[in-house]
């Protein structure tokens, strides 16, 4: 039978040691865990081998001390999985052909089968479509060990809520959603994540906690889309949207602030939305209009980048077709190096297709950090100086990186097209 998880060291093993997975093992580890990382990327175990991270939100001085204590384990091998408390499952979902990819979640679970004893729990965080759990996850780990779940050993899900590079809300004091397949499942789940968090808050079941990951992004992108849209009305109305957003943020109450950009990144907005999508056409039979239609705006907004960039050249007399053109930010957000889905990726591959000489710069997208999978391994990086400033004839802000040197850019640039509003002057175009 089951047993209740006392306070005590847990042997916790976190699969997969990417944005959300390596924050979730330091911080466990750094409550008075032991935990091992799985992750089935050679290259990123290497790093983590030597105390180097790679994900802005856990530092190479944290790792350091786990590392050398023995309380983190980064490793390839799963027989090092063995004998494991708590484990928990970060592992990529991406859409593949518009419908959910599971294979990593499916893996992941086949190898915790192996090594799955009576007591343990095991917790799923990928986001994922509701019903993943119960549906998929949990008849791959009875199959795989012969235990029963919610009788043998606990299940549950919990939705993760990282945000990288945001220095305000952290693993530790954002709210984390629980949920488990039992009341003493829920129990073994809310226990372990109290001891790495300030605030738990446990749901009814792993539906409604599946679900609740899906609607935040889904709010998000919904409100997302609204702004751009307007922005591209707006514009052709003469109207300022900036100016517009600003008056409607003083309202107390009613109104959330949202900014138009150049498209939407990370795994959260651009995937996660139409998971809830794909299960509601799936199981319902009927579409999600609102996402559908926010998948619409939000997908042509690197499009309209492009026209609003090939408009403002001809007006200065330049044909984008052998212009100089240079991307400032490659990350899909502010402040981060996470270029996953990045808009940029598609920016300059529209603008190199017509001919331009396209040039980036982002001090925290590193060469080594990932920019083929981001679709940005071709890109020439530069660094901004004030001679190549001088020499591009078009620069566009697409990430506003606090590191950026504003005043800079904007003395030395010709001609700028501003997709997060950081800078004015006769010579900036806002989207």
């Amino acid at each position: 039978m089951i047993r209740k998880n006392e306070p005590r060291r847990l042997r916790v093993v976190v699969v997969g040691q990417g944005y959300v997975g390596l924050p979730l093992a330091v911080r466990a580890a750094e409550m008075g865990h032991s935990v091992v990382g799985l992750d089935v990327d050679a290259g990123r175990i290497k790093r983590l081998m030597v105390g180097e991270s790679y994900v802005e939100d856990v530092s190479d001085r944290r790792l350091a001390p786990l590392l050398a204590a023995g309380v983190y384990q980064p490793t390839v091998d799963p027989a090092d999985c063995a004998g494991f408390d708590v484990a928990v499952v970060t592992v990529p979902t991406p859409l593949r052909d518009g419908a959910p990819d599971l294979s990593h979640v499916e893996d992941a679970a086949r190898t915790l089968a192996r090594h799955l004893t009576q007591g343990a729990t095991v917790v799923l965080e990928s986001t994922t479509y509701p019903g993943t759990t119960e549906e998929v996850f949990r008849p791959l780990l009875e199959r795989g060990s012969g235990l029963t779940a919610g009788r043998d050993f606990h299940l549950g899900y919990s939705p993760e809520r990282i945000d990288p590079g945001n220095p305000t809300w952290r693993l530790e004091n954002t709210p984390k959603v629980v949920s488990g397949i039992t009341p003493s499942s829920l129990e073994a789940v809310r226990d372990f994540y109290g001891s790495l968090v300030d605030t738990v808050v446990p749901v009814v079941s792993c539906k409604e906690a599946e679900l609740t990951k899906l609607l935040e992004n889904t709010f998000r992108h919904v409100n997302i889309a609204l702004a751009n849209e307007l922005a591209v009305f707006a514009h052709d109305l003469g109207i300022d949207v900036w100016a517009a957003i600003d008056a409607a943020s003083t309202k107390p109450f009613g109104f959330m602030r949202f900014t138009p950009g150049p498209g939407v990144g990370g795994h959260c907005l651009p995937v996660d939305p139409s998971y809830l999508s794909w299960r509601v056409e799936r199981t319902l039979g009927r579409n999600f209009r609102f996402v559908e239609l926010a998948n619409d705006v939000n997908n042509h907004m690197p499009d309209y980048v492009v026209r609003r960039l090939v408009a403002g050249l001809n007006e200065r007399g330049k044909p984008l077709k052998g212009s100089r053109i240079l991307l400032l930010g490659l990350a899909y957000k502010a402040n981060t190096g996470d270029a996953r889905e990045t808009p940029a990726a598609r920016i300059a591959e529209l603008l190199t297709g017509m001919g331009a000489e396209v040039q980036a710069a982002d001090p925290h997208v590193l060469d080594d950090a990932h920019p083929r999978a981001a679709g940005l391994g071709d890109l020439q990086r530069v660094e901004v100086t004030p001679g190549l400033l001088r020499t591009v004839d078009a620069t566009v802000l697409l990430a506003d990186h606090d590191a950026f040197d504003y005043p800079l850019i904007s003395a030395h640039s010709p001609y700028i097209l501003d997709c997060r509003r950081r800078l004015t002057g006769a010579h900036v175009d806002s989207l």
